[in-house]
């Protein structure tokens, strides 16, 4: 029969902190801690992926986006271009009827002209316009419509009307270009 040996002094104290005998702590509380450690970890890896893949797609459709808005840019921009260069400005300018300025003349701070003026090109009628300057077109479309019902003519107003007031644009004018 063993007999433990009595411990004395410090050893004694010591002793008395650790338990007496052979004892087995639970472990059903601390497995189910680990598991649920385990599983509430990976439940949270799973959200944080679903998020990251979701923001992934996000910034895909972004990017396509901005691919499909950069290209109409770039298209709109070569049309500009091409509407602004010198030749397709020239044409249209003479579609509408303009005509290349002539020499200009500068003034000077001091009040002096540098420089000798000279008017516009003529435009001789075979090379006038395909195209009419606007103020022509809605002038020839009012001469050319009839009178509507609607509006009153000289014999069913009662009171007598004075001339015709002045046409603020003529009727066949062709705009000219200055130099600058």
């Amino acid at each position: 029969m063993s007999r433990k040996p009595e411990l004395k002094g410090r050893a004694a104290r010591l002793a008395r902190l650790f338990p007496a005998g052979p004892r087995q702590a639970a472990r059903t509380p601390f497995v189910l801690l680990v598991v649920l450690l385990l599983g509430g970890g990976l439940i949270g890896l799973l959200v944080l992926n679903s998020a990251l893949s979701e923001g992934s797609f996000k910034m895909d459709d972004l990017q396509k986006d901005t691919k499909s808005l950069t290209d109409e840019e770039q298209a709109l921009q070569r049309d500009i271009d091409s509407y602004s260069a010198p030749d397709a400005l020239q044409r249209r300018a003479r579609e509408l009827g303009m005509v290349p300025g002539g020499d200009p003349a500068f003034l000077n701070p001091d009040g002096t002209v540098k420089g000798v003026p000279s008017p516009a090109a003529q435009q001789s009628l075979e090379k006038a316009p395909a195209v009419r300057p606007p103020e022509a077109l809605l002038l020839s479309r009012t001469i050319e419509a009839p009178p509507s019902p609607a509006t009153p003519t000289p014999s069913t107003l009662s009171e007598p009307t004075g001339p015709p007031a002045p046409s603020a644009a003529p009727t066949e004018a062709i705009p000219e270009t200055h130099g600058r």
